[in-house]
């Protein structure tokens, strides 16, 4: 009797708690419901431990936008995005399951901020926008995303600004693909990652210089809470970096520990902001190889001539992984899926694991 009754009461509760995503009729998956699949695979659902197809896109390439759904990126301009934990909270409420539950800037009307993995403001850990000049969906691999703006605040905020470099150059004809993605806080809530994909576009761009090939990123910032309370400038990734693929089954390019995540921030060397360093002319003289004990930060400029920094060789005693080598940290597992690195770990127990609604 008692499953039964816990069973009906589940049923009862709303939709609207959870986690969150990106918002916007460009998106893929954007009227998929917990429904529309034989899993519930709302865009706001999280993504662990899954297969490629399934976490790429958030398996939602058979659900694309209307042709002429853009999301429009103003070269040298914010771009707003409407982040939330149900579509029913932002502009685009309409044929939402539960209406209109606007209420202003909250990302997750009704719900604690544990309810979108956070203890509070500061324990945000930033969400990250990137690009592929690819009109054509199903071309497009996990290493052809670069990432172009970070907010470092997100996802506190509904409303959420994302800073797009001047020198965006035009998308190809039939538009660009971006992608929205979010790794949060270990503080509140089991590991994951999100991604949403969506259609873009760069308006008012001024600029013909194409990004650079994307690399994979580096965890070279200050990290006090496994024992590095100082940044290694030198193992950073600089120029155009790939978006943080971890905990899935397959085409991981991150394999932190599972409570050592990676994040969208300073830790992995994304500033705040546009990331105007992205573009092939951006270091002219090339971008020395990064490593514990690179002494040499290379200087970005714009079309121009610079020469790289150097910096105190002490500040280059900590380590970080570097995509698919293994981690100098000692944050990666040995107890992991054979030659994927998910951590076998199992996930944190129910009363610290925040369950979907």
């Amino acid at each position: 009797m008692i499953p039964i009754l816990l069973a009906a009461i589940a049923a009862s509760l709303p939709l609207t708690s959870g986690h969150i995503a990106i918002w916007h009729p460009s998106m893929y998956g954007f009227n998929v419901t917990d429904k529309t699949f034989d899993y519930d695979n709302r865009p706001v659902v999280p993504l662990m431990d899954m297969p490629f197809q399934q976490w790429w896109f958030h398996n939602h390439l058979a659900y694309p936008p209307n042709p002429g759904d853009i999301f429009e990126l103003p070269a040298g301009k914010p771009a707003t995005a409407e982040l939330a934990c149900n579509r029913g909270a932002t502009s685009f409420f309409a044929g939402s399951e539960g209406g209109d539950i606007r209420s202003g800037d909250d990302p997750c009307p009704g719900s604690p901020p544990s309810e979108y993995h956070t203890t509070g403001i500061d324990d945000v850990k930033g969400c990250a926008l990137a690009i592929a000049y690819e009109s054509d969906v199903s071309k497009i691999q996990p290493e052809d995303f670069a990432v172009f703006s970070v907010n470092q605040t997100c996802v506190w905020h509904r409303f959420t600004d994302f800073q797009v470099p001047a020198r965006m150059p035009p998308c190809p004809e039939g538009g660009c693909h971006c992608a929205f993605f979010w790794i949060h806080s270990p503080d509140s809530g089991g590991e994951q990652i999100y991604m949403n994909g969506f259609k873009c576009g760069v308006t008012g761009s001024t600029s013909e210089v194409a990004i650079a090939k994307p690399q994979v990123p580096r965890r070279c910032g200050a990290d006090p809470d496994h024992g590095k309370p100082d940044a290694v400038p030198g193992n950073c990734t600089y120029g155009a970096k790939q978006p943080l693929y971890w905990l899935q089954k397959e085409r991981n390019n991150m394999f932190d520990d599972y409570y050592a995540p990676p994040f969208y921030n300073d830790l992995y060397n994304f500033r705040d902001g546009a990331q105007d360093d992205i573009f092939e002319d951006s270091y002219p003289n090339g971008i020395p190889q990064p490593s514990p004990e690179q002494t040499i930060v290379p200087t970005p400029v714009n079309g121009g001539a610079a020469n790289p920094t150097s910096v105190p060789s002490s500040t280059a005693a900590s380590t970080s992984t570097n995509g698919p080598l293994p981690s100098a940290r000692g944050f990666r597992r040995s107890d992991t899926h054979a030659g994927n690195g998910v951590p076998t770990r199992p996930h944190k127990p129910y009363t610290q694991a925040r369950k979907l609604r």
